[in-house]
């Protein structure tokens, strides 16, 4: 009803030079698919939608993407009073156009809208402006297989705040890109560096939400890491230091004589929507719920793994070739391993339809 509504609003004029009954390969879209990367490309639409502090989110609209206007002592510029989401809208082999659990990005949102003191859409507001800023930039999704239209839910504290306080006003804003693969190696096995002089969070602090405030400490260890040649940093636990945690785009899975084992998340570590699909996926298919575990691994467990696969909305599921820890370099075989593969093919034929999805992930927009 909702998305009814907001396209009677804004929405008449979003394909006014594109024809909507023809296929993607008609419409005017100047992007080589099959060398996409993973960055902005600007598209037709966002979605956008404001409320005050004492209010709740209502009703938005599609605008031309482009530059938005902020106070200079806005809340999310002064004191980084912002969370953001990431999720794929893609196009399947069926031509239905389809995102994966976007009610956990919804729901993830909330959680880290009550730990930053921001108001948040409903889930159900939250899937609905997704479905339309997709819609809006349908001729932006790429054929299949060539890649995924990213789309970047922001929850921002717009109002100006000069003291240290909740911001008095709110903007939800959705802007989505065209991408391909997160790394530039593709699917290659992943070479990890684990950092030991920064932390990626503590106790207590926002590690388990997707804060904004979360991702500028970790430029520094991360640029270090691309320095010398790895392709991301895992970071350990702050207070012990030897826990495994995350790496700084993704969650981190160990195999060890056939048992899968993530970090547990326990404030510090982010819930990401895809490890809780790995997690299912496994549980469903080949592995026995005793063998897939969420418990502290430490780093020297790791390094003994059989297998390490990582897993994230950008990434989806990758491989580990090697992690460097203290100096040491240890190689895992790839190619052996089939439970990053099976994971893998079972999560992507899920997505594309050739696997029944007998729990609700998959939503269709078109």
């Amino acid at each position: 009803m909702l998305i009814s509504k907001l396209y009677s609003y804004d929405f008449t004029f979003s394909y006014r030079n594109v024809d909507c009954e023809k296929g993607y390969a008609d419409w005017n879209v100047d992007i080589d698919w099959e060398n996409v990367g993973f960055g902005v490309t600007p598209t037709d639409y966002m979605y956008v939608m404001k409320c005050s502090v004492d209010e709740e989110f209502s009703e938005g609209r599609l605008i031309p993407y482009g530059n938005i206007e902020l106070s200079p002592a806005a809340g999310v510029l002064n004191y980084g009073q912002g969370l953001f989401e990431g999720m794929k809208a893609l196009r399947r082999e069926d031509g239905k156009i389809v995102l994966f659990r976007p009610n956990e990005n919804a729901l993830r949102m909330e959680i880290g809208a009550q730990r930053m003191c921001m108001p948040a859409p409903s889930v159900d507001l939250f899937v609905e402006a997704v479905k339309l800023t997709a819609l809006a930039n349908k001729r932006w999704i790429p054929p299949p297989g060539k890649g995924s239209l990213y789309i970047r839910p922001l929850l921002l504290g717009t109002g100006p705040i000069l003291g240290v306080s909740p911001a008095p006003e709110y903007t939800f804003l959705i802007y989505a890109s065209p991408v391909g693969n997160y790394f530039k190696d593709g699917s290659a096995p992943l070479n990890l560096y684990v950092e030991e002089e920064f932390h990626r969070a503590c106790r207590g602090g926002a590690g388990g939400v997707k804060s904004i405030t979360n991702y500028a400490p970790a430029l520094r260890p991360l640029a270090r890491a691309k320095d010398r040649g790895f392709s991301d940093v895992l970071y350990l636990d702050s207070v012990h230091k030897k826990y495994v945690e995350e790496v700084s785009s993704c969650n981190v899975f160990i195999v060890k004589d056939n048992v899968i084992s993530t970090p547990s998340t326990k404030g510090s570590i982010l819930p990401g929507v895809t490890r809780k699909s790995i997690i299912e996926i496994a549980r469903d298919f080949g592995y026995q719920a005793s063998l897939v575990e969420e418990r502290l691994i430490e780093v020297e467990e790791l390094l003994k793994a059989d297998k390490v696969f990582c897993t994230g909305t950008a990434v989806v599921v990758v491989p580990v070739g090697s992690i460097t820890y203290q100096g040491n370099r240890v190689e895992y075989e790839t190619d052996a391993n089939r439970v990053y593969k099976q994971m893998l093919s079972t999560y992507l034929a899920i997505q594309n339809g050739q696997i029944e999805d007998k729990n609700g992930w998959i939503v269709e927009i078109n």
